[in-house]
């Protein structure tokens, strides 16, 4: 079972979210792999693990966190992508 479901809806074409999420977790040290339609990413918050992955889907982008720590909850990292992709 996945630890968080979120969609976050966006303006723009599905190469410009792309770009920013990618931008977003690579700018936290993390690492990014996939395309403009989906892929996978992790990024360490304070030593500890965040795992997941996206799709695109129209103007939404759909993020599942498979992994993350326990004092971490979802919508913490919900406000933090929304903040950056914004």
């Amino acid at each position: 079972m996945s630890a968080c479901n979120f969609s976050i809806t966006f303006s723009g074409s599905a190469e410009d979210i792309y770009n920013k999420t990618k931008t977003a977790v690579e700018n936290q040290g993390g690492k990014f792999e996939g395309d403009y339609t989906g892929g996978k990413f992790n990024v360490s918050v304070l030593s500890n693990t965040i795992e997941g992955s996206y799709t695109v889907n129209g103007q939404q982008l759909d993020l599942t966190i498979d992994k993350k720590p326990l004092f971490l909850p979802c919508n913490a990292i919900e406000s933090f992508l929304v903040s950056k992709l914004s």
